[in-house]
């Protein structure tokens, strides 16, 4: 079975969003290894070389704790997304293996990234959750690849509202912004839908 990976905002110096994070963990370990999760995100130590500016916690674990490790991080320029459809892909556990993601990314063609498709529904892109605006409320899809943290926190604040989206159903939305452990909803990562490139 493949091990599982936790990615965490780390900002100055402080891990973000933790209680999704944790209670990502435990339902995947009780889920995949039928244990109580014992693994405490409230005890990774942020090395001191990486308590100023921003870095991605990168935890991979199974059963138990592999391995932690801070990496400086730096947002990249998503302009547009290519409509990618498999009706079979699976990845409602966060793995540490996205041989599947990255198959599928290889037919981005010209865009920056996909917008994966299963079912004639939208999802996730090859790494994070999307949200569309409708020019007065944010909407993401109701079902997503991965309930990624920052959507779950979103939702629960009110902020985005679960949605049964189909591709046809696109159009009537003026953008679609992506979100997850590293990219925050404050952080607008936009692209209008006229860059979805079927």
């Amino acid at each position: 079975m493949s091990r599982l990976l936790e990615s965490i905002r780390c900002e100055e110096g402080a891990l973000q969003n933790l209680p999704f994070h944790q209670a990502r963990m435990d339902t995947s370990v009780e889920a995949l290894f039928s244990i109580e999760n014992r693994l405490r995100l409230e005890d990774v130590e942020v090395p001191p070389d990486c308590r100023t500016g921003l870095y991605k916690c990168r935890i991979v674990y199974d059963d138990s704790l592999c391995s932690v490790e801070f990496q400086p991080y730096r947002f990249r320029e998503i302009r547009s997304l290519k409509l990618v459809s498999d009706d079979a892909v699976e990845y409602s556990h966060k793995y540490a293996d996205r041989t599947a993601l990255q198959r599928l990314l290889q037919a981005r063609g010209d865009c920056d990234d996909i917008l994966i498709v299963k079912n004639g529904r939208p999802t996730d892109t090859s790494y994070a959750n999307v949200a569309f605006f409708d020019g007065k409320r944010w909407f993401t899809p109701a079902r997503p690849l991965l309930r990624g943290t920052q959507r779950e926190r979103l939702i629960s604040e009110g902020l985005v509202r679960p949605a049964d989206i189909r591709v046809d159903d696109l159009g009537h939305f003026e953008k679609v912004r992506i979100i997850n452990a590293m990219i925050r909803f404050e952080d607008r990562c936009d692209i209008p839908v006229k860059r979805l490139v079927p």
